[in-house]
């Protein structure tokens, strides 16, 4: 999996809730993607890449700071659809959150 794999409409499953992420090419970064998540009313900036299948994204709520980061590992068997991890709060790294990111269709 690359970069351009994670580049598309992402639903993400949280413990207590849901978000959407929309990723699309970094504009400075070759490699990486940069977008969007939608998450209860509120919308933060994310940033990263895939890496040999291990996911990270950085998500910031200002546009500066790191808020939270998602580090995840693409699972086996789902042709890159599906990714499994743990999503973390800056404020409370002692408390990561388990998610699982699933591909939504592209609708153009």
């Amino acid at each position: 999996m690359s970069h351009l794999h994670l580049q598309g409409h992402w639903r993400a499953e949280l413990q207590a809730t849901a978000a959407t992420l929309q990723l699309g090419p970094h504009p400075e970064l070759a490699h990486s993607v940069r977008g969007s998540v939608q998450r209860g009313g509120t919308t933060a900036q994310v940033s990263g890449d895939v890496d040999d299948g291990d996911l990270t994204l950085e998500e910031s709520i200002n546009g500066t700071n790191i808020s939270a980061t998602w580090t995840g590992r693409v699972v086996d068997g789902s042709c890159g659809k599906e990714i499994r991890g743990s999503w973390t709060q800056s404020t409370s790294p002692d408390t990561p959150q388990p998610f699982v990111l699933r591909k939504q269709a592209s609708w153009q």
